[in-house]
């Protein structure tokens, strides 16, 4: 699996200006479960923490949050891109896909990024009360 990077956009725009440029989104920071398909097309994605943003502000943390793309789609939905001031290299042990399992090291860099019209979903699972 290859290791792949975003590259930095404009020197002087980090995560507090793609905040302020966002009406009504989800900031979600880190990275959680995931689950990709074996063609690479769609995928999900969680993360360690999420926070509703309105009107150019964090308003409060949210929780039990994934989203859930086309690959291609996902990227066409790409609108601002952070600055190389706050990009930051990822990476895990394991590529989690192959059948047998493979064992690869793998390694993502990004600045902040905003992507418009990603499908959220609400992961949450909570047992009805009795009737």
């Amino acid at each position: 699996m290859p290791n792949i990077s975003l590259a930095p956009g404009p020197p002087d725009r980090g995560v507090a200006d793609l905040i302020a440029a966002t009406d009504d989104g989800i900031y979600i920071v880190g990275t959680g479960s995931w689950s990709i398909d074996h063609q690479r097309l769609s995928f999900q994605f969680g993360g360690q923490m999420f926070y509703e943003v309105r009107h150019g502000k964090i308003t409060h943390a949210l929780k039990d949050v994934a989203y859930h793309a086309n690959t291609l789609e996902f990227w066409n939905a790409c609108d601002m891109i952070g600055g190389p001031q706050e990009w930051q290299m990822g990476g895990s042990l394991y590529d989690g896909k192959a059948e047998p399992v493979q064992v690869n090291a793998v390694s993502h860099g990004c600045p902040p990024v905003r992507f418009r019209n990603v499908n959220v979903l609400n992961t949450g699972t909570r047992a009805k009360a009795p009737a």
